[in-house]
């Protein structure tokens, strides 16, 4: 309440009210860690976005999607960790796992952040569809990594398999249970029920996939979507489409209070003096500029051109958020200089909450994106 009197994202004031709560002498002990995120709070996240995607606009920017999920994620990490080599003198390897693990969008931070702001139509939907598919990329690049810091040599052959067997292994995964749920749920006009079945896709897709090594998010986002769109199956009933939307938004807006916050009580206790933070920063952003301006450029002369002004937006709001950090504190031990990955991931993190979080409305308003708000 506080946050939105000062025109300003929550989620800023959920991370600074984490710092605070970790530095209390009776605070809690809870910390974000990677299997936190990924099997209770990341499911909810992702499915109530793909609920709510609009899937025939989503089809006609699949390419533009696509190409930022996987060729931008590929430059942003390229030149994040050329970065890194040349100027915080960090081993090719370090450089490699943070460039990687940095390079990728967070739908936690990103949907939160633009849905407040009140961001609308394709902007929306591009912001929002690309933080959910970039993770596919960003997976199978850092297990290449990794297999490489564990003395293995990789070809690209491998690689090549390793992700289409993600991305396809993952839909499929979301496509099985979606179904299964769609097709039970059609069944019964009881909300209770249907709401209980959209909660099995949700779970069950993510957690089936990770289980098999596959991409949960794309799981979590194939179910939501087929729940939402696929009718042939079955069909939730009115009553129960109400109650389902209204429980997905209570359950999105719990898990993504509880991942600010936590990111805030793990921040609080993080030494940002001990690492390269602003040529991290400033090369995460320039990053992000590699991955959007030549990207888009492939569509100029096309019907799915990107306006320039959806471009700046699309840069400044790549913002990073609980996933690269759980990602980085699930990085095995052998690698070198994970402490400092860690930490830096962290101060990326809080760069994007504090500063691009809450210049993006104040922004998409000076676009025309968005109109001021009253008494403004």
């Amino acid at each position: 309440m506080l946050t939105r009197r000062l025109h300003l994202p929550y989620s800023a004031g959920l991370v600074g009210a984490g710092m605070v709560l970790a530095l209390l002498p009776f605070g809690p002990t809870l910390r974000l860690t990677k299997e936190l995120l990924f099997n209770a709070l990341l499911p909810p996240l992702i499915f109530e976005a793909a609920f709510h995607l609009d899937w025939k606009q989503l089809r006609r920017d699949l390419p533009v999607v696509l190409t930022l999920a996987t060729l931008g994620v590929a430059l942003s990490a390229a030149v994040t960790s050329a970065g890194m080599y040349y100027l915080a003198h960090w081993d090719w390897l370090s450089c490699a796992v943070f460039g990687v693990l940095i390079a990728a969008t967070d739908p936690v931070s990103v949907i939160a952040t633009f849905r407040e702001a009140g961001a609308r139509g394709r902007l929306l939907l591009l912001v929002e569809s690309e933080a959910l598919f970039n993770d596919g990329t960003a997976a199978v690049a850092l297990a290449v990594v990794v297999t490489f810091a564990g003395g293995h040599q990789p070809t690209a052959l491998w690689a090549a398999s390793l992700l289409a067997a993600t991305v396809v292994g993952g839909m499929a995964c979301g496509a099985v249970v979606g179904s299964l749920a769609l097709l039970l749920a059609g069944r019964t006009e009881d909300h209770l029920v249907e709401i209980t079945f959209t909660t099995i896709a949700a779970w069950g897709s993510f957690l089936l996939a990770e289980h098999l090594h596959l991409s949960g998010v794309l799981a979590t986002l194939t179910a939501g979507l087929l729940m939402a769109n696929y009718r042939s199956l079955g069909e939730i009933s009115p009553r129960g489409r109400e109650a389902v939307e209204a429980f997905w938004e209570y359950a999105a807006f719990i898990a993504n209070s509880l991942v600010f916050l936590l990111i805030g009580m793990h921040g609080a206790h993080a030494n940002l003096l001990a690492v390269p933070v602003v040529s991290a920063i400033l090369l995460v952003t320039l990053g992000r500029g590699a991955a959007i301006f030549p990207c888009c450029l492939l569509f100029a002369r096309s019907s799915l051109r990107v306006k320039l002004r959806h471009q700046h937006v699309l840069f400044w709001g790549g913002l990073r958020g609980a996933l690269a950090l759980a990602l980085a504190l699930g990085l095995p031990p052998e690698i070198p200089l994970r402490d400092h990955i860690v930490t830096i991931s962290f101060a990326v993190v809080a760069f994007s909450v504090f500063v691009q979080g809450t210049s993006m409305a104040p922004l998409l308003r000076r676009l025309g994106e968005i109109p001021a708000p009253s008494g403004f």
